[in-house]
C-alpha cells in the first residue's frame, strides 16, 4: 500500500532530480486574484511568475498544493469528487516545454522506481486543432516516443477508422484539451490529459457510449491523475492567436485520485487521507447513545510502527444514503478545518459563505445520521492529526478551529429550530388559510403536491441557512414540492454562493495583471503600513482582492475605525504618493527578510528565496517594506490619489476596507 506521504516525497524528489526547487504551498486564500475566492490549482499563486516576473527559487518549480473547489459539491460523496484536495504540480517558467514535461510525467508514472504504473493502463488525450489553432502534433509524436519505448501501442483515434479499443491517443476539441485565457484575451493553449483506463469491469456495462467509450467519458471507466498546459499563445483583443515569447507549462496531478488508482481502491475515501475520518465517524455512529449497538462492530483505524495504516471492519447496518452521508462529512470537515486555519470564518459572505454552507452541511448530515450534538469536534481532531505533519498550521491553530466550529454547531441548531417555525407558519397561512379544522387539515396535506414558492424557499436559505436537501426533505413531508431551477437562480442572482469564482478548473485563470491592478497592489502595501501606524501592530493583512476600478483589503482589528482614524490612514497613504517614494526589489532568504524587518502576509507560503519590496531609501526615508510577488509600479507619483470608500466587518476580528485610487 502506497501512503500519502510516500507519494508527496516521491514526487518532490523526482523533479528535484530534474533540477526542480521546490516550493511550498500557498495559503488557500488567494493573494491579490479576484478571479477565484479559493486557490483552485497549484498556479494560482504563480500568477505573476507565468506572466514574467522572475521567480526567486527560478525556472523550473515543483510543489504540493492545497486547493479548494466547489464547484462539484452535489457530487461529493461519490467516487472520485472533493471540495478539498492536493495538487501535486511543476512548472517551467520559459524553460522546458512540451518533449520534457511529457517525457517526465510518462517517466514518473511508468518506471518502477516511481509509481511503476502498467503504460498499457495510460491512455492519453490531445488538442485536435481547430481555426485558431493547430492540431497539437507535436505532443501526439512526444507520447507516441514514450509509448513505443516500452513497447504499447501508439496508435492515434482515428473516427474514421472506428479504432478506439487499440488506440492509445485521443485528439479532442478545446473544450476538452484547452487552457485559457481567463478573460477576453491573454495566455493560453492546448494541454495533454493523462487518464488511467481501469478497465471495463468498472460501470462499463452501463456507459452510454458503448464501445465508443474513450477518455472524457463519465462513466467511470477513465479517470484523468494528471494535466500539462502547454502555455504558448497569446489571444489578441481581435481574437487572434500570436505565439508567446515565454513558453510555460503548468501541470497539475491529483493526490487522492492518485493514490486510490495507486492502491486499486474503487473510491478516493478508501485512501489514508479519508479513510480514518470515515472510521471516526462511524465510530460515533456506535457510540453516540446510551443504546450503543451491542452486535455491530466499526471500521477502526489502526496505524503500525512502519506507517501502514489499515482498516479493520465489521457489518455495519448502514443504508446507501447513510454511507454518502458520512463520505459528505468527511470532505467537509477536512475542507473547513484546512480554510479556517488559513484564516476563513463563517459569514454569509464569500469565503465565509462557502465555509458556512459546508459547515452546515455536515451538520445536517449529522443529524440525518443521528449523530449527538458536537459531533463534529472529534471528526475534526482527526482531521488534524492525518495532515499535521506537512501541514503545522492546523496544529497550531487548532483551538481556533474548534472553537470556530463548536460555534457554527450552535447557531446552526439555533437557526434550525427557527427555520422549522417558519416553515410551519408557512404551511398554517399560505397552504392551509389560517385556523382550520384537523380532518381539514389532513385532507389537505394529502392533496396533490402544491409548489411552495421560491420566495420562502429562498428566505429559509438566505434568513435562516436552510439546507437545501433539508428544505426538499420538510416540503415533502408537508406535501410541498420545490422548484429547484428557479431557487437557483434566484441564489445566482444574490451572488450568496458565487458558483463561478470558486468552481475553478484543472485550467485555471490567470488574474489580472494590468496597469490598474499594478498600482493598486503597490498601494495595498502603503495602505497596511498606514493602517499599522494608526491602529497598532496587531495589524496584519488577512487577505485583499483586486481589480481594475478597486482595491479589497482585509485587516485583523476589533473595532469599526472611527471618522478620525479613517480619515488619518487615508492621509498617511496620500502623504506617501505625493512623496515619490521609489518602490525597489531585491532577492534574500526567508530569514534575511525577517532580520530586515519585512512584513510577510501567509509566512508558511515562502520558500528559501522570497521578493522584498521596500517603498523608500534612506534619502527620503523608508515607509514600508513587505515581503511579496509582485507585481508593482516603479515610484508612488504614479498611483494618483486614494480614497477609502468604505470600511466595514469582514468577520469576527477582521476588518474590511474597500478603497480606489483616482
Amino acid at each position: 500500500m502506497i501512503l500519502s506521504k510516500e507519494l508527496r516525497k516521491k514526487y518532490i524528489e523526482f523533479f528535484k532530480e530534474k533540477g526542480h526547487q521546490e516550493i511550498p504551498s500557498a495559503s488557500l486564500v488567494p493573494e491579490n486574484d479576484p478571479t477565484v475566492l479559493f486557490t483552485t490549482a497549484g498556479m494560482h499563486p504563480l500568477v505573476p511568475y507565468l506572466l514574467g516576473e522572475l521567480h526567486p527559487e527560478g525556472k523550473r518549480l515543483v510543489n504540493v498544493q492545497k486547493c479548494v473547489r466547489t464547484g462539484d459539491i452535489d457530487d461529493v460523496g461519490d467516487s472520485t469528487h472533493n471540495t478539498f484536495f492536493e495538487m501535486l504540480g511543476n512548472w517551467s517558467l520559459g524553460d522546458y516545454f512540451k518533449k520534457d514535461s511529457i517525457h517526465w510525467s510518462f517517466e514518473f508514472l511508468t518506471n518502477q522506481k516511481w509509481l511503476g504504473i502498467n503504460p498499457e493502463k495510460i491512455k492519453v488525450t490531445v488538442f485536435k486543432g481547430d481555426d485558431d489553432a493547430p492540431k497539437d502534433e507535436e505532443s501526439i509524436q512526444i507520447w507516441q516516443e514514450c509509448f513505443s519505448k516500452l513497447g504499447a501501442s501508439s496508435e492515434v483515434f482515428d473516427k474514421e477508422k472506428k479504432n478506439n479499443k487499440a488506440a492509445r491517443i485521443f485528439p479532442l476539441p478545446k473544450e476538452d484539451n484547452w487552457w485559457g485565457p481567463a478573460g477576453q484575451t491573454g495566455p493560453c493553449g492546448p494541454d495533454t490529459e493523462i487518464f488511467i483506463d481501469l478497465g471495463k469491469s468498472v460501470n462499463f456495462a452501463n456507459c452510454p457510449n458503448g464501445d465508443d467509450c474513450k477518455p472524457g467519458c463519465h462513466c467511470g471507466r477513465y479517470i484523468e491523475i494528471w494535466n500539462n498546459v502547454f502555455m504558448q499563445y497569446n489571444k489578441t483583443s481581435t481574437g487572434k492567436y500570436i505565439p508567446l515569447v515565454q513558453k510555460n507549462v503548468d501541470t497539475g496531478m491529483g493526490m487522492e485520485r492518485t493514490l486510490a488508482i495507486l492502491n486499486d481502491f474503487d473510491n478516493i475515501y478508501e485512501t489514508d487521507l479519508l479513510a480514518p475520518i470515515i472510521a471516526k465517524i462511524k465510530t460515533l455512529l456506535c457510540c453516540h447513545g446510551e443504546d450503543e449497538v451491542q452486535n455491530n462492530s466499526v471500521a477502526t483505524h489502526n496505524e503500525s510502527d512502519d506507517g501502514i495504516v489499515t482498516l479493520r471492519s465489521a457489518p455495519l447496518t448502514m443504508t446507501v444514503q447513510d454511507v454518502k452521508s458520512t463520505k459528505i462529512i468527511s470532505d467537509h470537515i477536512r475542507t473547513s478545518v484546512f480554510m479556517i486555519a488559513d484564516s476563513v470564518l463563517p459569514s454569509n459572505l464569500d469565503r465565509g459563505y462557502i465555509l458556512r454552507r459546508l459547515l452546515r452541511r455536515a451538520i445536517r448530515h449529522g443529524n440525518l445520521l443521528k449523530l449527538s450534538n458536537g459531533f463534529l469536534s472529534p471528526v475534526v481532531e482527526t482531521v488534524i492529526d492525518i495532515y499535521k505533519e506537512f501541514y503545522p498550521e492546523l496544529e497550531k491553530n487548532k483551538d481556533k478551529i474548534l472553537d470556530e466550529i463548536r460555534k457554527e454547531e450552535e447557531k446552526f441548531e439555533k437557526a434550525l429550530e427557527r427555520g422549522l417555525k417558519e416553515f410551519d407558519r408557512y404551511v398554517q397561512t399560505v397552504i392551509l388559510d389560517g385556523k382550520i379544522t384537523l380532518e381539514e387539515k389532513e385532507m389537505k396535506l394529502h392533496q396533490a403536491p402544491k409548489e411552495m414558492s421560491s420566495e420562502a424557499v429562498f428566505k429559509l436559505i438566505t434568513t435562516f441557512g436552510f439546507p437545501i436537501e433539508l428544505i426538499i426533505e420538510e416540503a415533502k413531508a408537508r406535501g410541498l414540492i420545490v422548484n429547484l431551477d428557479m431557487v437557483d437562480s434566484m441564489i445566482q442572482k444574490h451572488q450568496e454562493l458565487s458558483r463561478t469564482a470558486s468552481a475553478g478548473k484543472f485550467k485555471g485563470g490567470l488574474a489580472d495583471c494590468s496597469e490598474e491592478t499594478t498600482r493598486l497592489h503597490t498601494t495595498a502595501h502603503l495602505l497596511l503600513e498606514s493602517l499599522r501606524r494608526v491602529l497598532g501592530e496587531h495589524v496584519f493583512q488577512k487577505g485583499s482582492n483586486i481589480t481594475a476600478e478597486r482595491l479589497r483589503f482585509d485587516f485583523s482589528h476589533p473595532n469599526k475605525l472611527t471618522d478620525v482614524q479613517r480619515q488619518k490612514v487615508e492621509d498617511l497613504v496620500n502623504e506617501q504618493i505625493k512623496r515619490n517614494l521609489p518602490v525597489q526589489m531585491e532577492e534574500m532568504s526567508l530569514e534575511e527578510a525577517k532580520e530586515n524587518g519585512a512584513m510577510g502576509v501567509f509566512e508558511s507560503k515562502y520558500g528559501e528565496k522570497v521578493k522584498v519590496y521596500t517603498i523608500g531609501n534612506k534619502d527620503t526615508g523608508i515607509f514600508s517594506k513587505e515581503i511579496c510577488g509582485g507585481p508593482h509600479i516603479k515610484n508612488t507619483s504614479e498611483l494618483g490619489k486614494f480614497k477609502i470608500k468604505k470600511e466595514e466587518s469582514s468577520s469576527s476580528g477582521i476588518r474590511r476596507i474597500k478603497a480606489i485610487l483616482g
